[in-house]
């Protein structure tokens, strides 16, 4: 069962949109599925700075057909200061790099933090709950899941059967 209490990677909205040619319609059905029920009875987790906001931005299109990634985006924009369903998290960038944070622990053996997925780590590592960070097919995490464990960060696949054939292609059985 898909958390509804969660962050969000960006690729979930992506594949739910049906712009991820890495995956299948069945992947993004239930990327739409995740997102729509985080909408409907869950709650996200962003940080308080809107870097996780601007990454939405960033990737998802507002104009045009509506499609799911639109409209968790316009559902977040518009809850994203409300506390029923929208928990901001203060994060501190280090010095010198306002793309990592004190509150990420430094990276387990095996582990490379890429810039782009810091904050998301960074989200579920500082909050009391450590919210469960929901992902589609970037296939990194898939060998990261265990060491991400032990720094209390868990990722909840939503194709984890794509995931794992994708991540075994790329670095093997």
């Amino acid at each position: 069962m898909t958390p509804v209490r969660c962050v969000v990677d960006t690729n979930v909205a992506i594949t739910a949109s049906g712009r991820n040619d890495a995956a299948s319609a069945k992947c993004a059905a239930a990327s739409a599925r995740a997102l729509q029920r985080v909408m409907s009875r869950g709650h996200v987790f962003i940080d308080a700075a809107g870097a996780i906001l601007a990454e939405y931005r960033r990737s998802i299109d507002l104009s045009g057909q509506p499609h799911p990634g639109s409209a968790f985006l316009k559902w977040l924009l518009n809850h994203q200061y409300g506390e029923t369903h929208v928990t901001r998290v203060v994060l501190t960038p280090k010095a010198g790099n306002q793309e990592d944070f004190q509150e990420l622990p430094p990276a387990p053996p095996g582990v490379h933090y890429d810039l782009s997925d810091r904050m998301f780590l960074a989200v579920a590592a500082a909050h009391r709950e450590h919210p469960a960070i929901l992902q589609s097919m970037d296939s990194k995490w898939w060998g990261w899941q265990g060491a991400l464990a032990d720094i209390e960060v868990s990722i909840h696949f939503l194709c984890p059967k794509e995931i794992e054939q994708k991540y075994k292609d790329k670095m093997g059985p």
